[in-house]
């Protein structure tokens, strides 16, 4: 799959859930108001719409929701789809989770030839881990995160910068994280839906933490890569790599190479555009895949340049307005 700008897509990241068992501020609202189950594809239809992208060229391909992991029956899309890794069609699946259901299942993904994972972790202060989560609870995704480690899954914490709330915690952070073994992304909170905060008071701009840290640490640009968007350095007083996602501040477009579906069976080709294509209704319109693969080929066929983020004190409004849980991370 190439799109306009000669770009290769061989990477498919596919929210499984719009639901969540968290609440963080920067990406939903506490009462949210969750999509009808009959609206979200089927385990069978995620199962085939994957395999649909594998076939045509994705190498890549990461689960996230919402919270994929509290999907009922979510293990069996999962050592359905390890089928493609064993074939050697498949080179990564992969999982974002908030570490909430890690102790119970962190076994049974590496089982399922699951290497890697995300965790998304925004503190390590119990008290302020829940006002950001809402709903969550620092210790349970604590012993996550070493059920993790001891199934042999190599772990990356992904810290969204929030400005005022945790920026002080970003070098603890990461100290922890290499001290553990495991790899920091630092993200910039993105104009994603609608919340009950403002995002001019988050928005914290990583140039400035990456100025701040390169006073206390040597640090050094490296090719490093895992086919998201991160430009990751060394940290050399630590031995570990921590990973800077700015779709604000420096844009990641020229090297694009995914794209992403919704659980409702919606591509979109750009996170930060609102243009889709519906995969639900060829999907769900014949047994065979020649609709759905039409539909994937005129989509990519119009994939964007680049997003349009914005973060505007002006009008205070989402540059984009589905939640970051519908289109997934």
């Amino acid at each position: 799959m190439i799109d306009p700008f000669g770009r290769a897509v061989s990477y498919l990241r596919v929210s499984v859930t719009d639901r969540c068992d968290f609440r963080c501020v920067y990406c939903m609202a506490e009462d949210m108001t969750f999509l009808p189950k009959r609206e979200v594809l089927s385990l069978e239809e995620l199962d085939r719409l994957c395999t649909a992208f594998i076939e045509k060229g994705v190498r890549k391909l990461r689960l996230t929701g919402g919270e994929p992991l509290v999907r009922k029956n979510i293990m069996s899309l999962i050592r359905g789809l390890s089928r493609h890794i064993d074939s050697g069609d498949l080179e990564e699946l992969t999982i974002t989770t908030n570490g909430s259901q890690l102790a119970k299942l962190s076994s049974e993904l590496s089982d399922c030839g699951v290497r890697r994972i995300n965790v998304s972790m925004d503190t390590l202060d119990a008290d302020r881990f829940k006002a950001i989560t809402r709903w969550g609870d620092l210790g349970k995704v604590m012993e996550g995160i070493q059920a993790a480690k001891d199934a042999g899954l190599a772990i990356k914490i992904n810290m969204v910068a929030l400005k005022g709330v945790n920026e002080h915690e970003i070098i603890p952070m990461m100290e922890w994280c290499h001290a553990n073994g495991h790899d920091l992304t630092l993200i910039e909170t993105m104009p994603l839906g609608e919340i009950d905060g403002d995002r001019t008071d988050q928005y914290l701009p990583l140039s400035l933490v990456r100025a701040r840290m390169s006073d206390a640490f040597t640090m050094e640009d490296i090719p490093y890569k895992t086919g998201g968007p991160a430009r990751y350095m060394a940290v050399k007083e630590t031995g570990g790599r921590i990973g800077f996602i700015t779709p604000m501040t420096h844009n990641f477009c020229e090297s694009c190479n995914r794209v992403r579906v919704t659980c409702t069976g919606q591509l979109y080709m750009c996170l930060g555009q609102d243009d889709m294509a519906d995969l639900r209704a060829p999907l769900r319109a014949s047994e065979g895949n020649e609709l759905l693969s039409a539909a994937i080929d005129e989509a990519i066929g119009r994939k964007p340049k680049g997003h349009d983020f914005i973060i505007d004190r002006r009008t205070k409004q989402p540059a984009v307005t589905r939640h970051m849980s519908v289109t997934g991370g």
